[in-house]
């Protein structure tokens, strides 16, 4: 292969790769505004919805009955009632401690999930 050839295929290989890697980063989510806002609310949030999801799976293979799964579901939706609440009293964040104390309740419904 003469040097002509070589560069061609690098080229190549290069514009392929950049390719790849342009349609991979469009892939990734963007936050929103909000999101990049309140990253600590965003956490919280986060953490709940998971949450949810893990109850509905446990439900499905049978890990938890629908009764234990409404009552996590109802301790997940006082802590979101909580997130909310704090939020308001603080201009629509919420501080690190407060985002500990949300952590801590959510950690003692994980735990529950899935035992």
């Amino acid at each position: 292969m003469n040097s002509a050839s070589k560069i061609a295929a690098l080229t190549l290989m290069a514009s392929l790769i950049g390719a790849a890697a342009s349609s991979a980063m469009a892939a990734e989510p963007k936050d929103t505004t909000w999101q990049k806002n309140h990253p600590r609310r965003e956490q919280v949030n986060n953490r709940l919805a998971n949450q949810n999801k893990r109850i509905k799976t446990e439900v499905k293979e049978g890990e938890l009955s629908k009764s234990q799964a409404a009552s996590l579901h109802k301790e997940d939706h006082q802590i979101r009632k909580e997130e909310r609440l704090m939020a308001s009293q603080n201009g629509g964040h919420i501080t690190k401690q407060e985002q500990k104390t949300l952590n801590q309740q959510e950690n003692a419904v994980s735990t529950q999930i899935g035992k």
